[in-house]
């Protein structure tokens, strides 16, 4: 029997010590979005504020009306139109629940907990719609009912954007089992894991008479992370059973080339392959499964490697291309798509926590600044689905009422986390990975620190720490791998540090710290040109 080796984010919160806490030996934790906040008046935080209103512009009882009419209650509202009513009916809604989530927990609530009140109302109104379905389910797939009692027959039609004629409504309704867990799990809503744990239910109960064949035969239709998700609910209630679940719905004629160290992504839709090993690796991260796990890090070496172009963005027209041709990325229209980035940061950040490299960190600011913030416009709130590197070409930015694409549902989620890789613990101390206006504090009783810098228009960050009493940890200061190595340079109030490090790994200042401590990192730019991924100007 397969033992579970971690809670998630609950118990990495609970392995905080009072001042800094720790981290697995070699490994790493994240801080949980309630540990920070974004300060200053900078990009982040402006994004945020559209973001803000982005959100408070949508209704909720138009998201929802899918879920209503599925189970045969009355919408409140109609449903809005675009992906909205062409058969993806639902699946924003999960992505609003994940957004509200990460949105509160980050501090960016308004001062009368507006997106919180949409948040419990959501959930009351999901739990009405759990009990009439009767089952466990929740979801707007337009006809669902009985699209599911024939896949659970064994009546199954799957190719990669459809399953018995619905669009992707795997991938439709693991939106909503994301929502939920972060609803839980982030924003703390206990009303949101009964309602998780019951679906996860209706999900084991679907396949629990289909052959491993038939499960890999619906599988071939766009699932999102249903594997991931699957775990976490393992996570959660402790529950064996889940994790085995969340294996079944390992697609494995993507994972195991990758698990085998194979390069066969080439052709394939992009943002259906990234969710799934995101979930390989969730669940190698709770088996200790070495070989899942280092086929994750193939993926993602794979990809950023060979893939990704300067603003760390990946595919042409949603499709991996030919890494020995980027011509074709050139000429296209729909460049990197804001999904794929979305979910390269979420196996990033996954991997970073089981192996804290800095190459990791080094991507992760690449494609945050460049492509994540980019993706919305912070004077007309709105999102970006693709980013063309096609020369004086333009992008197209959604609209609250009338836009409903799957980079509007991710785009929404991105603002609230943006301060979930600023920091991590380090089983020594604390990581530093991004230069960001923010603030950290790491429990109660806990370290404080400040970051003040105005990154990327000014060339230093100062980092002042702040714990309650004189601790001896180690500060670890990410070395940007576009730093030279000679310029890289650490003052602890005013006197030089005497660091030694290199472009793209960490700066390790191991002391006694105290109240009022200040460092200095200065990170001088330099004017850099990159080839494409093929080796072509």
């Amino acid at each position: 029997m397969t033992r579970l080796l971690s809670c998630g984010a609950a118990s990495a919160i609970s392995l905080l010590l009072p001042l800094i806490g720790r981290a697995e030996v070699g490994g790493a934790r994240l801080f949980p979005l309630t540990s920070v906040r974004l300060t200053g008046d900078g990009p982040f935080a402006r994004a945020v504020e559209a973001n803000r209103d982005y959100l408070l512009d949508l209704d909720p009882d138009r998201l929802l009306a899918p879920f209503l009419r599925e189970a045969g209650l009355r919408p409140k509202a109609p449903p809005y139109g675009n992906w909205e009513s062409m058969g993806l009916d639902g699946h924003t809604a999960g992505h609003y629940l994940s957004a509200l989530s990460m949105m509160i927990a980050s501090g960016a609530d308004t001062p009368d907990g507006k997106l919180a009140k949409r948040l419990d109302s959501m959930l009351d109104e999901l739990e009405g719609v759990q009990k009439a379905n009767g089952n466990g389910y929740l979801g707007g797939v337009p006809g669902g009912k009985a699209m599911w009692k024939d896949v659970a027959n064994g009546k199954i039609n799957a190719h990669g954007f459809g399953l018995n004629d619905k669009w992707v409504p795997l991938y439709n309704i693991h939106k909503t089992f994301a929502g939920l867990r972060d609803a839980y799990q982030i924003a703390g809503r206990e009303k949101a894991k009964s309602l998780l744990v019951n679906f996860g239910d209706w999900a084991a109960d679907l396949v629990s008479r289909l052959s491993d064949e038939q499960v890999q035969a619906m599988l071939t239709s766009e699932h999102g992370g249903m594997n991931e998700v699957l775990a976490d609910i393992a996570a959660i209630t402790g529950d064996e059973k889940y994790l085995e679940l969340a294996k079944r719905f390992n697609h494995h004629a993507i994972l195991d080339p990758l698990i085998d160290q194979r390069d066969e992504l080439t052709g394939k839709h992009a943002n259906t392959q990234i969710p799934k090993v995101i979930g390989l690796e969730r669940i190698a991260t709770l088996t200790g499964d070495a070989r899942a796990d280092a086929g994750a890090e193939f993926f993602w070496q794979d990809v950023v490697g060979k893939r990704t172009i300067a603003f760390g963005g990946n595919s042409v027209s949603e499709h991996f291309n030919d890494p020995r041709d980027f011509h074709g990325m050139l000429e296209h229209r729909e460049g990197p798509e804001s999904c794929n980035t979305y979910n390269m940061l979420r196996l990033t950040e996954q991997l970073f926590e089981r192996h804290p490299k800095a190459e990791y960190a080094d991507f992760y600011e690449r494609a945050l600044f460049n492509h994540i913030l980019s993706a919305i416009d912070p004077g007309h709130p709105g999102y970006v689905y693709f980013t063309p590197l096609r020369p004086a070409h333009y992008r197209v930015y959604s609209t609250p009422e009338k836009s409903f694409w799957c980079c509007v549902g991710s785009g929404m989620e991105n603002p609230g986390k943006y301060g979930k890789f600023i920091y991590a613990l380090a089983p020594d101390g604390l990581y530093v990975n991004l230069f960001i206006a923010s603030e950290l504090k790491t429990s109660p009783r806990g370290l404080k620190l400040r970051q003040e810098t105005k990154f990327p228009f000014e060339e230093k960050s100062v980092l002042i720490l702040d714990p309650p009493q004189p601790r001896t940890f180690t500060l670890h200061l990410r070395h940007p791998d576009w730093v030279a190595e000679q310029d890289f340079k650490v003052t602890i109030h005013g006197e030089d540090a005497r660091i030694s490090s290199e472009p793209g790994s960490y700066a390790a200042i191991r002391r006694e710290w105290e109240a009022g401590d200040r460092v200095e990192v200065a990170l001088p730019m330099r004017t850099r040109v990159e080839e494409l991924p093929d080796g072509s100007d």
